[in-house]
């Protein structure tokens, strides 16, 4: 993809080089027989015309040969691999040519390591020059780097769960976007369903980062505002290979229902094992379990769970009225004809930032020139008036204070019925 948009661009650059050649050979003669002046005046004009030609063809084409380079940051290999892997798959799906410019893509793989996160996004400001950044993957990752896009002034599009990158809004995170629903309109939705069918007490285990962190914040709020209990907080950490301990401490408390808060198959981890120790209550999971290895990997065990997702899991059940249900089922079918599998709701997250800079960078262009500070924070400026944008998950509209902006068009309730994903109605 590199190539060839490098290879657009040159021949571009040299369709405007042919153009200001042409120019001159027209109107360099012109102009010194309209001074009507004597050879040494003629030669002198033709001089100063051809110098203005060539100053004006330069000018040309360094505008419109201009690039506009996005970096990427993913984990597509390590811990967080089956959330990462998806999102790198859907670079090649991205716009390749945006207000009349090419746009070219660098993608670096973190290893779902926090501080080589923050190596990547180093290396794309410093040597790549990028204009925005698409990652990273994970809270914690994303989290590390947003010092680095905000000193540069380089706009972050982040496809991570944990609404703790863009809230509270700060000066640093005034140049983050995230492109996955927030916590709090996940969380309403499962409280929502809880009080609805009489659950009165919960049990929370989450992953001791960002992502359970702000969750267990965001759920313990709207649950009490509910007059719903969590008898026992419990969390694990990413790498752990069991969590035996904290579900015997879960079981003791005797909750109506479960709520487990991590990302991608780490989600199955305890709800396999407090099934396996004989808990029989109701288990929810956030949309960071929002992926099919979660259901090979738990099989019977996570028969009956309750997610709140994006619509992209169980899109043909989804009203053909829903602004996004089209936007959906033309990514899920073109990234199964590149790559011979049906994404996660995770590569959406990376499909949806295409979309917001595809809308975005046309404004900027307007105020400066891509590899430039007034062009990054113009398409900062531009992605913070987004209005209204349909994309995979959902409609977006930010705002100053809303970097995600997402509402309840983007989730939906499922739950998982004979092994799949399945509206819940």
């Amino acid at each position: 993809m590199a190539a060839t948009s490098k290879s657009c661009a040159a021949s571009d650059k040299a369709g405007t080089r042919r153009t200001a050649q042409m120019a001159r050979n027209e109107w360099i003669p012109a102009a010194g027989i309209a001074a009507g002046s004597h050879y040494q005046g003629d030669q002198e004009m033709k001089k100063l015309v051809r110098t203005s030609a060539l100053l004006a063809g330069v000018l040309f084409a360094g505008v419109a040969g201009a690039e506009i380079n996005i970096g990427v940051v993913g984990s597509s290999t390590g811990p967080i691999a089956n959330v990462g892997i998806p999102q790198k798959n859907t670079v090649p799906l991205l716009p390749t040519r945006i207000g009349g410019q090419d746009v070219k893509y660098t993608y670096l793989d973190d290893g779902s390591d926090p501080t080589a996160a923050v190596v990547a996004v180093k290396k794309l400001i410093e040597e790549s020059k990028v204009d925005a950044i698409i990652g990273a993957t994970g809270g914690p990752n994303t989290l590390g780097v947003i010092p680095f896009v905000a000193e540069a002034r380089v706009p972050l599009l982040a496809p991570t769960g944990s609404a703790a990158v863009v809230l509270p809004m700060n000066e640093q995170k005034k140049w983050v976007f995230k492109t996955t629903q927030n916590d709090d309109l996940i969380a309403s939705a499962l409280i929502e369903h809880m009080a609805a069918t009489g659950i009165k007490s919960v049990g929370f285990i989450g992953t001791a980062d960002a992502y359970g962190e702000n969750w267990e914040k965001v759920f313990r709020v709207g649950a009490e505002a509910n007059g719903i209990r969590i008898v026992a907080t419990e969390k694990f950490q990413r790498q752990d290979a069991s969590v035996a301990g904290q579900a015997i401490k879960l079981l003791s408390a005797r909750p109506d229902a479960i709520l487990v808060a991590a990302p991608g198959t780490l989600a199955a981890l305890p709800q396999i094992t407090l099934k396996d120790r004989g808990y029989k209550g109701l288990f929810y999971q956030t949309h960071g379990a929002a992926l099919n290895e979660f259901l090979k990997l738990g099989g019977g065990k996570v028969e009956g769970t309750i997610i709140a997702a994006s619509l992209m899991l169980v899109v043909d059940e989804v009203s053909d009225g829903h602004p996004s249900k089209t936007i959906a089922k033309n990514y899920i079918a073109a990234y199964q004809k590149l790559h011979g599998a049906t994404p996660a709701t995770f590569g959406g997250n990376v499909f949806d930032a295409g979309l917001l800079l595809e809308r975005a960078i046309p404004k900027a262009l307007e105020k400066g020139q891509p590899g430039t500070v007034a062009f990054r924070t113009a398409l900062r400026d531009a992605l913070e008036q987004t209005r209204e944008l349909p994309a995979s998950q959902g409609v977006y509209n930010m705002t100053p204070t809303d970097h995600s902006g997402f509402d309840e068009r983007g989730r939906v309730l499922i739950t998982v019925k004979n092994g799949e994903w399945t509206l819940l109605k």
